[in-house]
């Protein structure tokens, strides 16, 4: 204990004789690019929404009309491996929603467990309309493509197996293509349903509502969103024929969005379009899944899709806007940052514990300001206000445990082509993939 209180003092003392410049050069990363695109930014837009909110609720209210009116077929597709014992969950879910125009194509990528006696015992009690199986595993993208075949549906909403939604999320998600008709793509707000389980479960819970519910809510109303996510998305069927459905391989959500936009339309998200979903409770299962995601962007946004980077005919300030931001801020400032730290490291070897506690009371204060964010946003604020409990430990989850595992999927990415070998995509797809790159 008196360690501590010494330790304590001795931060005290130093922090006294620190002027405010100092700190500012000390801690730039944070206050010179973070927080203007993280925090700030953030909190702009919020704000913006919340005082146009009424006005957009007139356009979403004759969307609405337009929707119900039209009453168009949906087509769900719900592609996986090994995912028997959660279509039926799903299926009920599905069941409840305030949209009931739909059709249900589970496709079974070769699973090995009881998923296909469980798929035709669906379709024959007609709780799915139909059941395809894949013999042979060919990748998710390729079993999305397989029931895209036989989608009957105006629109496609694509979701995992172990998805479930809440009742108005499939008439949410569709009101975008009501309210804007160049939108061909939208991507709903996925949450953490396992948010108790474990630490790790928690810190990912408020990571999806920083991540993805607002942040994904301030580049859509920028015009610069750049990924729907696989878990929750829907598309318009004739966009999807016109860029060739979705390209076998990983980073299929980011890959299907890059095409839409390439293609001339937008794409938009319904923030209140809410789908849980469970995510790993072991720090080692999110390291690897975290890996295969961050790799996706070396693929796709920096090789695939280069061309949207460069001056040509059909180049998009948007489109570029929209890739430049991710790879800057998601790659480069990554190594930046890591440049940044081993100096700051060097620099004050001698006051080193003085200067990480400043800066995780700085990054904590952040966070609140973040949460506050939220909290303006959720829909589920009392259920959601318990994970304020775990902000003390976000500059150690977001600060250096994600940072690390996007250094090292993108710097393996960049020079060893490591998506390729990567077991979850099946060895054949990953040379095809290869073959097609070169």
């Amino acid at each position: 204990m008196n360690f501590i209180f010494d330790s304590l003092e001795t931060f005290v003392t130093w922090l006294q004789h620190l002027s405010f410049s100092s700190i500012f050069n000390t801690y730039w990363f944070l206050f010179c690019i973070e927080f203007p695109r993280y925090y700030l930014l953030e909190i702009i837009v919020v704000v913006w929404h919340v005082l146009t909110y009424k006005r957009e609720n007139k356009k979403v209210f004759y969307a609405r009309f337009r929707l119900f009116k039209e009453n168009p077929l949906i087509t769900i597709l719900v592609p996986g491996k090994n995912e028997g014992k959660n279509i039926y969950k799903l299926v009920k879910s599905l069941a409840e929603q305030t949209y009931h125009n739909y059709e249900i194509i589970v496709v079974d990528d070769g699973s090995d467990d009881m998923t296909p006696l469980i798929g035709t015992e669906l379709e024959r009690h007609g709780y799915i309309d139909r059941f395809l199986r894949c013999n042979v595993r060919g990748g998710k993208a390729s079993a999305a493509n397989y029931g895209a075949y036989y989608a009957r549906g105006k629109y496609i909403v694509h979701l995992d197996a172990d998805s479930s939604l809440d009742r108005d999320a499939i008439e949410k998600i569709l009101l975008p293509f009501y309210l804007d008709s160049q939108v061909k793509g939208v991507g709903g707000t996925v949450k953490v349903r396992n948010y108790k389980e474990t630490i790790c479960s928690s810190m990912q819970a408020v990571e999806y509502l920083k991540t993805i519910m607002v942040g994904r809510m301030v580049t859509a109303k920028l015009g610069i969103l750049h990924i729907i996510s696989g878990a929750f998305g829907a598309f318009d069927v004739e966009t999807l024929k016109k860029v060739g459905y979705w390209d076998i391989g990983p980073g299929l959500d980011g890959d299907i969005t890059q095409k839409i936009r390439k293609a001339g339309y937008k794409v938009a998200f319904a923030e209140d379009a809410v789908c849980l979903t469970s995510v790993p409770t072991k720090w080692t299962k999110l390291f690897k899944q975290r890996l295969r995601w961050s790799k996706s962007l070396i693929r796709f946004r920096v090789r695939k899709h280069r061309d949207i980077l460069l001056p040509q005919r059909n180049w998009n300030f948007s489109n570029f806007a929209s890739n430049m931001e991710s790879i800057i801020y998601d790659c480069v400032f990554n190594y930046i940052w890591l440049f940044y730290f081993v100096n700051l490291m060097w620099t004050f070897s001698e006051h080193i514990f003085e200067v990480m506690l400043l800066d995780f009371l700085l990054r904590f204060g952040f966070s609140l300001i973040a949460f506050t964010v939220i909290m303006a946003v959720t829909e589920r604020k009392r259920e959601e206000f318990f994970l304020i409990r775990f902000l003390p430990l976000t500059s150690l989850y977001t600060g250096y445990f994600m940072r690390i595992v996007r250094l090292i999927a993108h710097t393996k990415e960049l020079f060893f082509f490591s998506s390729y070998k990567d077991p979850w995509n099946p060895k054949k797809t990953s040379r095809y993939a290869q073959l097609e790159r070169a």
